[in-house]
C-alpha cells in the first residue's frame, strides 16, 4: 500500500448499485475528515471519488505490480 492510496474490496453497495460493484477492488484515497465520520473516499465506477460508509469495504493487499497498474488508471478504464 502506498501513502496516497490503498485498495479495498466492496462488500456492500447500499443504495448505490450503479456506483459500486460488490466484490470489486477499488482504489481508496486518504481523507481524514471522511475517516472521522466513519466513511471512506473511494474512486467509484464513474471514475470520480465519493465517500461511502467504511463498513462497506475491506482493505486488500495487492501485489506491487498489480497495485501500480490499478492505481494508475481511472476506475472507468477497467
Amino acid at each position: 500500500m502506498s501513502e496516497t492510496s490503498l485498495f479495498v474490496v466492496c462488500l456492500e453497495t447500499g443504495d448505490y448499485p450503479v456506483s459500486l460493484e460488490r466484490w470489486k477492488v477499488y482504489r481508496a484515497l486518504p481523507d481524514a475528515d471522511a475517516e472521522r465520520h466513519g466513511q471512506l473516499r473511494v474512486i467509484d465506477e464513474s471514475g470520480e471519488d465519493y465517500v461511502f460508509p467504511r463498513t462497506w469495504f475491506a482493505p486488500v493487499d495487492l501485489p506491487a505490480d498489480v497495485a501500480q497498474r490499478h492505481g494508475s488508471h481511472p476506475a472507468r478504464d477497467h
